[in-house]
């Protein structure tokens, strides 16, 4: 349906525009993303060809093979009531700031404040630990093709920035065909992620037992002298395994950050945001239980620190190791590219409504509808982010896994306010056209508590040299995801307190309220 203005002459608004302008804005970002592109941004960024392989390590140390296999299911089933609860969210409320406005529509500008900080920086942490692990499989790479390449910690620092600056560049020049990128990338994960397990079933000469697969448990974070058996490795040890899950199974709220860009927003980027979550939890599932399958050197895995590469290496011909590394590496490529765009999209949207140091420039579009400038603010702050990542405490990479904590926490954090504040609204709520109904309280507060749960978990140490004040502690070893949040929480709260609370109102309008309303939508 279009609505029609003949006594001023406007250039007619379609229902996206029209609905968007209802919610306050013009349509500035081009609509020309279809309801699968939207699904495949946030599937891409999801990425199972990523998250898997960098952080397999990290359940791997910290429970084994049943902190994967069972782990993984069971983190997942939580994570798509947290993504049911916000697809009805992006269903009333399709724009660019996502997370943030509605925040601040269902609650005050100190909501909208916060939660907007808290998903900028997961988004920032998110997208450089991507492109992190991308240039450390990219790296591995190298050194298997080519003899003269070392494949050193500083040279994955290099591609790293190489990786980051290549997806500003194909995100500011790329606009015509970015869409379609992120079309191709669901295919390649598809695809990528069944070679891969048909290599892993067919190449090994052996395999190991269901057994292992689904009871085997591992203690390799150096608490409790790797006891296996008691509370500690129950309540504290095995939880830190299922950042796996939690990390690999984010950014899905990038479905609301395009969906000033996509067609039919209010069904399509709701579907987009529940199905990638869903299918990525399938998929992942399948491919990580073939990675535990093939992991029939547990002695050279351990001596690598879990790291995902040592079972293809061990368990694969050279030919056929290269080809699994080569598939995920493509695939956290184009993971990063989504990124990208995803947090350039918070970035102008929050910038839009005047946030951001230097909002002005930030919320600029050019002639193609691309914030330029917001894409590379954002690239360059996941540089800064990942400094740390030059070090490592004993081969592995500690503060890789911070960045990992600093993503989950700051994602995850932003999510659990605006579903706390639909909570809180109840009846109040106008939902748009996708609902969760009368569901909406049960899964509301399963949501809420197991936010609330993993973000303790994973501000804690991964190792005993992390812990303050013990004989063996190393600045090296620190999961400083807790300074960097923490930090983050402290200055946003002093600037709120001393200035931004005098200013900050919330989402601004950028248009007149519409003449004509559509009366099957409800107002916000």
């Amino acid at each position: 349906m279009t609505t029609t203005s003949p006594e001023t002459g406007e250039q007619p608004l379609d229902d996206d525009a029209q609905r968007l302008a209802e919610l306050g804005y013009k349509q500035e970002l081009r609509r020309k993303w279809s309801g699968f592109s939207n699904f495949a941004i946030s599937f891409s960024i999801i990425s199972i060809l990523a998250g898997c392989f960098t952080t397999f390590g990290q359940a791997w140390n910290n429970g084994g093979p049943i902190a994967i296999s069972w782990g993984w299911p069971l983190i997942s089933i939580f994570i798509l009531i947290i993504g049911l609860c916000m697809s009805e969210l992006v269903s009333a409320y399709p724009t660019a700031g996502g997370i943030y406005w509605w925040a601040a529509k269902m609650g005050k500008p100190v909501h909208g404040w916060f939660t907007g900080w808290l998903n900028l920086v997961g988004l920032v942490a998110v997208t450089a630990s991507v492109d992190y692990g991308c240039a450390t499989f990219l790296n591995l790479t190298l050194s298997a093709l080519f003899d003269g390449w070392a494949g050193t910690l500083n040279q994955a620092f290099l591609l790293f920035v190489i990786i980051l600056a290549l997806h500003g560049i194909i995100n500011i020049y790329g606009h015509a065909i970015i869409d379609i990128l992120q079309n191709i990338s669901v295919w390649w994960h598809v695809a990528g992620a069944a070679a891969v397990v048909l290599i892993l079933i067919v190449v090994p000469d052996e395999h190991q037992s269901f057994q292992f697969v689904f009871t085997e448990r591992f203690n390799n974070s150096g608490f409790g002298d790797g006891e296996h058996n008691g509370l500690m490795f129950w309540f504290f040890i095995l939880p830190l395994g299922f950042l796996l899950t939690q990390y690999t199974i984010t950014g899905f709220d990038a479905c609301a950050h395009v969906s000033e860009e996509t067609r039919g927003a209010s069904h399509a980027a709701a579907r987009g945001l529940w199905q990638s979550i869903f299918y990525s939890a399938i998929g992942g599932w399948i491919l990580l239980l073939a990675f535990l399958f093939a992991a029939t050197d547990v002695d050279a895995i351990n001596a690598a620190g879990g790291f995902s590469g040592a079972i293809f290496e061990s368990a694969l011909t050279p030919v056929m190791f290269k080809i699994v590394i080569i598939i995920s590496t493509i695939g956290q490529f184009f993971c990063g590219m989504s990124c990208v765009t995803s947090m350039s999209r918070m970035t102008y949207a929050f910038s839009r409504d005047r946030a951001v140091p230097g909002w002005r420039l930030w919320s600029k579009v050019n002639r193609d509808g691309t914030p330029v400038y917001a894409i590379i603010a954002g690239t360059v702050a996941g540089g800064v982010l990942t400094l740390p990542a030059l070090y490592q405490y004993n081969g592995i990479p500690v503060a890789f896994y911070a960045v990992v904590s600093v993503a989950v926490i700051g994602l995850y954090l932003a999510f659990l306010i605006p579903i706390a504040l639909r909570l809180r609204l109840g009846d109040a709520f106008r939902p748009g056209p996708w609902t969760l109904g009368r569901r909406y309280k049960v899964l509301g507060w399963i949501a809420v508590i197991e936010i609330a749960v993993i973000s303790v978990y994973f501000i804690l140490p991964f190792t005993p040299a992390a812990v303050p004040f013990s004989d063996d502690f190393t600045w090296s070893a620190v999961n400083y995801a807790p300074l960097a949040i923490g930090g983050v929480l402290l200055a946003v709260w002093i600037w709120w307190r001393v200035s931004a609370r005098h200013w900050f109102t919330g989402p601004r309008r950028t248009v007149d309220e519409p003449d004509t309303t559509d009366a099957s939508t409800p107002a916000p």
